[in-house]
């Protein structure tokens, strides 16, 4: 009994993880590597074993992150069941054809470009997979209600638990059996930090052999849900109406979009905000929140609130979804005033880049991260003080301001961490800490031992350990 730790180790992306015995193998998430010039190698290369031979996946959300290579699995020759939440298997419904389609187009790009430098071609002239191949996937897909057991293979059990990240998303705790041994892993998938908006606070576990949790804020905490809604009142009334500037947003799709229109809807309920324009740019996200919607039995009880008020109000906050191409072109003829929410998040691909060409260089907007930028995405340069950037080839000089607020978070900080592993009756086996930079994974592997005395370990990519 083995697991080896295919991507999602030493970074933030490509969560990938391989469960094998002599008579079952199967993968924890397949996810897409993000950020970076490797990235396009690195995902094209990742399938580096025998799809055909995988019995099953377990797949912990909807992000890219952690699903983005499904499909490419599928295309590569496997041909069995992939196991998740309903409200996941929706959101992919939508999520896999959009990445489908952004490679597609980027391919074009790429291979258009270096036809005409006369450049060789390389990964990124050809995309992991088209959108035929991501709809094709989806029939595989098996939709598991949280808290109930599945047992995908004779020797495995599972049960998916609500891990408040995103819609969806889960803990997944598995029991396999090998000889006449079982043993119980947990995959923590991404915990989200307790008093989010939307979703439900994470599950808490009491016991496993092992563990696999997550570190993306293995080494910090967040500012608190209050001083995160101050800092976004200063930044809204200070761009929109003492600089007359727009303020743009890079936001995941799924997840983050929705939490920040639950966030203002609720400012605005607070009387904090005025009315306003938000217009959210991403052709899927109105899809998203629809989905978000239709699963309204998986929402705390304060969203179920603001959504009451803002039905009877929902002329204060006028939320634009804008589909179209030439719309999105529109937005960048606004001078002041507009919010705009655009995906990517990382700003790495999609129609955000556009906005950001067209409002970096101008002093009286802002640019708002509210969520983790991966090393070497464009996001990240922006953040780390980038004083001038490459968009589409061009360079665009950065004299907007530039905020994070971190206090949005989907994921858990060091204490919501250390708080999640203080649920276990008893320490595991053997911890091992994944998703998260090397920094991060190293101060939250500290904290684990000087706080906790547990035995921890921090894997890295392709390594390989015996579960006894």
């Amino acid at each position: 009994m083995q697991i080896t730790f295919l991507g999602g180790v030493g970074e933030v992306t490509g969560s990938c993880y391989l469960v094998e015995t002599d008579d079952v193998r199967f993968l924890v998430d397949c996810g897409m590597f993000q950020g970076g010039r490797d990235a396009s190698r690195k995902n094209h290369t990742a399938i580096n074993f025998n799809p055909e031979s995988m019995d099953f996946v377990l797949l912990t959300h909807a992000h890219v992150d952690h699903s983005g290579l499904l499909p490419r699995l599928s295309v590569l020759g496997f041909r069995g069941p992939v196991y998740m939440t309903p409200a996941t298997a929706d959101l992919l419904s939508i999520i896999l054809k959009d990445s489908a389609h952004i490679q597609e187009k980027e391919a074009e790009w790429h291979t258009k470009t270096a036809l005409r430098n006369k450049r060789s071609l390389r990964y990124e002239n050809v995309p992991l997979y088209t959108v035929t191949q991501a709809e094709a996937f989806l029939k595989q897909m098996r939709g598991v209600n949280y808290d109930e057991t599945c047992q995908p293979h004779p020797l495995v059990q599972c049960r998916f638990r609500d891990a408040g990240h995103i819609i969806g998303s889960a803990i997944i705790e598995v029991w396999l059996k090998s000889g006449s041994r079982q043993r119980k892993i947990v995959f923590s998938g991404d915990l989200g930090q307790p008093g989010h908006p939307i979703v439900r606070d994470p599950t808490f576990i009491k016991e496993a052999d092992y563990l696999l949790v997550e570190s993306t804020y293995g080494n910090r905490c967040h500012r608190s849900m209050q001083d995160t809604r101050d800092e976004m009142v200063e930044i809204i009334c200070q761009t929109l109406i003492h600089k007359r500037g727009n303020i743009i947003v890079p936001a995941f799709t799924v997840g983050r979009t929705q939490d920040l229109l639950f966030l203002l809807t609720d400012l605005q309920r607070q009387g904090r905000l005025g009315v306003m324009d938000i217009y959210v740019d991403s052709p899927m996200a109105l899809a998203a929140t629809e989905i978000t919607l239709r699963h309204r039995e998986l929402f705390d009880k304060e969203t179920i609130d603001i959504m009451n008020w803002h039905s009877q109000h929902n002329k204060n906050l006028r939320i634009h979804f804008v589909q179209e191409v030439e719309d999105s072109i529109r937005l960048n003829h606004i001078q002041s005033g507009a919010i705009v929410i655009s995906a990517s998040g990382m700003c790495d691909a999609g129609r955000i880049k556009y906005h950001l060409k067209y409002n970096l260089p101008r002093p009286e907007c802002s640019i708002l991260f509210t969520g983790f930028q991966a090393a070497g995405t464009l996001g990240r340069r922006l953040v780390d003080g980038s004083k001038n950037v490459r968009v589409f080839g061009e360079q665009i000089p950065v004299h907007a301001s530039i905020h994070t607020v971190g206090g949005l978070s989907a994921h858990a900080d060091q204490e919501n961490l250390l708080d999640w592993l203080r649920g276990f009756s008893q320490p595991p086996r053997k911890t091992f800490i994944v998703h998260g930079e090397p920094g991060s994974a190293e101060a939250f592997a500290c904290a684990i031992r000087e706080q906790l005395q547990w035995p921890v370990s921090i894997p890295q990519r392709m390594d390989s350990e015996r579960l006894g």
